[in-house]
């Protein structure tokens, strides 16, 4: 999350919206950072005035507070408007392995 807020401060948006789609693969199982990272990505697409991504986090931030909450979750979905809010999606390596140490959902 922190280089996320790294590049929006530099106004690098491409590198913000990056970082909260791994931040997003790394906390979609927890309320609270699974909800940060798409209000994150929520504020990019509103400085990028994209409407496609404001309607999807729009939609997501109340879905991923449920999907934690019960614990029902995509594994490995990035959270962006770009992709199914549904889809599972393979964990990048550097990732998996940082939720491997962590004993998190690795698979």
């Amino acid at each position: 999350m922190s280089f996320a807020e790294d590049g929006l401060r530099s106004g690098d948006d491409a590198v913000a919206f990056r970082h909260y789609e791994r931040a997003h693969v790394l906390g979609q199982m927890f309320v609270g950072p699974h909800v940060r990272a798409h209000v994150g990505m929520l504020r990019v697409g509103w400085r990028r005035r994209d409407l496609r991504e404001i309607v999807g986090q729009v939609l997501r931030i109340p879905g991923g507070l449920i999907g934690s909450a019960i614990g029902r979750v995509p594994i490995g979905n990035t959270g962006g408007a770009n992709v199914s809010a549904f889809e599972p999606m393979a964990i990048p390596a550097d990732l998996a392995e940082s939720l491997a140490d962590d004993d998190g959902p690795a698979s």
